[in-house]
């Protein structure tokens, strides 16, 4: 890993100083604001780049609970927040691509040593130790400037800068579905008609809103009885919901099903074997909640697996994403924000101001129940 991996200070500019937050990495509930030296430029391909908003989520949480996360080589602390918007503001005299003012966010992974590494797959590493921006051995964005490669970052349009901090779980979604139709490219001719998407999260409603887009018939499925604003977004963009407390997924596959495609994001494993029974023939199903715990199903074994042979069924695992899947999601949020122009800014449900009020983004994240996206902002990208 090399440079990749080095703590801040050995990029930092020691005379000047900024804040961050951070966490002690197997210490629970350890968040704090740090003061750090301000990053700079050493490389001629690197970016400066001053924070604009960033947002938090489930591996967030984990990380707080103490259930998941590293420091970098050399630091007891991690700098948290991996979901990021930023505005260049200086450039290496080799960076080609961007300028300052230009706004970016920056992909998560970086490489390791398997060949899929090697040729800029590293969402597809082998590797049993990897290093991820905020999450796993490099310090995260949740501070005032972060200094990168400019092959790790993607720049954002600029129509989509109220909402460029989506970016990163919009290329999860991108590479959950770039990869259903990848593979069924051993079918030829398929054309998925009807979509389930389980999870009404910010992955969920970021999976309907891209299959939409598609022309995709979309049928949501979540737990909380409508009409909430979940709902509401959903129906702006001419999906439908149901509450599984309502109406169970067999029962609406009935009317709206079997599906050619659906995007699991519950963080519920047993909902998983429920997918498996209502996906259609030559179907997909796509799993992009990780689970943790020793939760057990008992399901129809038998039954499963003889659908899914004889229907030539299929089902994968994502997560993370490279830097092709962050552009095609620039280039999909642009398309949400011209065809549904509400839907995307409705997401952004609970903002935070400053840093300093890491506090107030904590307690939202762990507790707001109606939050879809909780966020932290330092002002208003252009």
């Amino acid at each position: 890993m090399g440079d990749t991996a080095a703590a801040v200070n050995d990029t930092a500019d020691t005379t000047r100083l900024m804040k961050a937050v951070a966490v002690t990495p197997g210490r629970a509930d350890s968040v704090h604001l740090r003061t750090l030296p301000v990053p700079r430029i050493r490389d001629p391909r690197e970016v400066l780049v001053e924070v604009v908003s960033v947002g938090v989520d489930g591996t967030d949480r984990e990380i707080i609970h103490a259930e998941y996360g590293e420091a970098p080589a050399g630091d007891d602390f991690l700098v948290i927040g991996h979901e990021s918007l930023g505005r260049v503001l200086q450039v290496g005299d080799d960076v080609r691509e961007l300028r300052p003012g230009d706004l970016v966010a920056a992909t998560v992974r970086r490489p390791g040593d398997s060949p899929y590494d090697r040729i800029g797959l590293s969402d597809m590493t082998t590797d049993e130790e990897y290093f991820e921006r905020g999450i796993s051995r490099l310090h995260g964005f949740l501070c005032e400037s972060y200094v990168e490669a400019e092959q790790y970052l993607v720049k954002v349009p600029r129509a989509c800068a109220e909402v460029g901090v989506l970016m990163e779980p919009a290329s999860i979604v991108v590479k959950g579905i770039e990869q259903a139709f990848e593979i069924q490219r051993r079918m030829k001719i398929w054309s998925p008609a009807r979509a389930a998407v389980t999870g009404a999260g910010t992955i969920g409603l970021l999976a309907a809103l891209l299959l939409r887009l598609r022309g995709l018939d979309v049928t949501v499925f979540g737990l909380t009885e409508p009409p909430y604003l979940n709902s509401e977004l959903l129906d702006g963009i001419g999906a439908r919901y149901y509450s599984t407390r309502q109406v169970p997924v067999d029962e609406a596959s009935d009317r709206h099903g079997p599906f050619d495609l659906i995007f699991e994001a519950t963080g519920y494993s047993p909902m998983v074997f429920e997918c498996m029974e209502v996906l259609a023939r030559n179907g997909v199903l796509i799993l992009s909640s990780v689970t943790g715990g020793e939760r057990t199903a008992e399901v129809p074994a038998d039954r499963l697996n003889l659908e899914f042979v004889l229907g030539n069924k299929l089902l994968f695992g994502t997560v993370n994403a490279n830097r092709g899947h962050f552009e095609q999601a620039a280039r999909e949020l642009a398309m949400g924000v011209s065809e549904y122009p509400g839907f995307l800014p409705g997401m952004l449900t609970h903002p935070v101001h400053g840093l300093e009020k890491f506090e107030e983004l904590v307690e939202k994240l762990l507790h707001a129940e109606d939050a879809i996206k909780v966020y932290l902002t330092r002002g208003s990208a252009p």
